[in-house]
């Protein structure tokens, strides 16, 4: 559940499940809330299952298990995958070198799964594995201004400059870690983190302390993704292969061999993959925005059509109260040539463009922006 329930529901929260976790939906009018984040700076409670994994072997042990290379020095962090044999994403993690041990941030489902599965796999390492979710609060800043909120709240050190990197300090009288983000949301963004007791104090702190930042939701959270060209772990990475994402910032292929390696490498080294991912633009957004109508917006899974050939289905879609368009992510067939495309909603076939991606251009690219040969 979130670590301050009662506070979101003091500043009007609807409340929703993600990974198992009880999380903010909304504050109401999440719309307008994407434009304030657009424009300024919000505030979101994160939700991550966090694994913590120490002892004298750790980095070997976890670098041996996910995708990327785990940096060996404190204060640095990177974005990985573990994957099945057959090259499919299992978990994704963020993984942060935090000195003597190393802090997982996952989704919130995985992180006992996950933890369990690795500590049976333990055996003369010298490698302890807990789950420490209820440890902490993760507070997501987004915004063109995070970079100053962070700046005129953090105490005894500058705001961090590098993605993944993170630095420590204090805001009011509570000890905090600042992490400058992957930019997920295609906004200078930012997550602080506290210890669940100090939770309250931080996030007050955080809202009304230097820059006020609009608080905001999931809703909000995963509309700006959507504009910004990142795929989401539930919708669009979960089972796939990284390389059908174009997700290279999560690979290293000059690093030692894990599960699923063999897959990933056979399939950059031909060329490209079997699909790829793209985005859409449906027609009908701009006007019925203009109307006070819903516009049209497919359902994830729903079918994509070149002609009257089936080419792939939509991951996820949402209208976009900037852009005032319908856009959806798609995962296609890799050679597929044509920009016209038509999508199945309501059993109706809705003209539909391909569009580079990211849809909508903030103060950041997110660094997962699909890439290709």
């Amino acid at each position: 559940m979130s670590v301050i329930e009662s506070v979101h529901a003091d500043h009007g929260a609807t409340f929703a499940q993600r990974g198992g976790r009880r999380i903010v939906e909304h504050y109401g009018r999440p719309d307008r809330t994407r434009r304030a984040v657009r424009n300024g700076v919000g505030l979101l409670e994160a939700a991550y299952g966090v694994v913590v994994v120490e002892g004298e072997d750790r980095l070997e042990y976890v670098d041996n298990v996910v995708s990327n290379r785990v940096p060996s020095q404190d204060g640095q962090g990177c974005y990985a995958l573990v994957l099945d044999p057959q090259g499919g994403i299992e978990v994704e993690l963020y993984v942060y070198n935090a000195g003597e041990r190393l802090l997982l941030f996952v989704p919130p489902e995985k992180a006992e799964p996950l933890a369990e599965e690795w500590a049976e796999k333990v055996f003369i390492q010298d490698v302890e594995i807990d789950v420490a979710t209820d440890d902490y609060a993760i507070f997501r800043v987004v915004g063109p201004q995070a970079t100053e909120k962070i700046a005129s709240v953090l105490n005894g050190a500058a705001s961090p400059d590098q993605r993944l990197s993170f630095v420590r300090g204090t805001m009011g009288d509570e000890g905090v870690t600042a992490i400058r983000t992957d930019g997920l949301a295609g906004e200078e963004s930012y997550e602080v983190i506290c210890s669940a007791d100090a939770a309250e104090a931080v996030y007050d702190t955080l809202l009304t302390q230097g820059l006020n930042a609009a608080p905001f939701g999931y809703r909000t959270w995963e509309g700006l993704c959507l504009e910004a060209g990142s795929p989401l772990f539930a919708t669009e990475l979960e089972g796939q292969i990284p390389n059908v994402l174009g997700l290279h910032v999560a690979l290293d292929f000059d690093k030692g061999c894990y599960v699923g390696q063999e897959v990933v490498s056979r399939v950059e080294n031909r060329g490209q993959p079997s699909r790829r991912l793209i985005g859409l633009t449906l027609e009908g957004g701009a006007d019925a925005a203009a109307d006070d109508e819903q516009p049209p917006t497919p359902e994830s899974g729903a079918a994509v059509f070149d002609g009257d050939a089936s080419v792939g289905e939509v991951t996820r879609a949402d209208m976009s109260p900037l852009l005032e368009e319908t856009i959806a992510l798609a995962l296609v067939g890799y050679g597929l040539e044509s920009d016209e495309l038509t999508v199945r909603v309501d059993g109706e076939d809705v003209p539909a463009t391909v569009t580079e991606l990211p849809f909508l251009e903030g103060s950041e690219r997110s660094a997962r922006l699909p890439t290709y040969q």
